[in-house]
């Protein structure tokens, strides 16, 4: 069974890479969309908003900002292997 991966919708480019690289990817719409994924890929523009951090999910956030859909991939895959 392939890692579950949640993608901003921003981040279609990441979603495509993801996705081709066999990865099952679920776009973040809602907190709720978070909570049965093994990793999460974020821009980081809604990080720690108003100074409230609750975590959604238990598994890993990958924050993209600054980074190619290959080096998100790159860190993914750093993640499971």
């Amino acid at each position: 069974m392939p890692n579950t991966i949640g993608v901003e919708q921003s981040l279609s480019n990441v979603e495509a890479a993801l996705k081709a690289k066999g990865y099952e990817v679920v776009q973040l719409r809602s907190e709720a969309d978070a909570q049965n994924c093994d990793a999460c890929v974020i821009t980081g523009q809604d990080d720690n908003v108003m100074g409230i951090s609750d975590t959604a999910i238990k598994g890993s956030v990958i924050d993209a900002t600054g980074l190619s859909a290959d080096e998100v991939c790159e860190r993914v895959d750093k993640l499971f292997h």
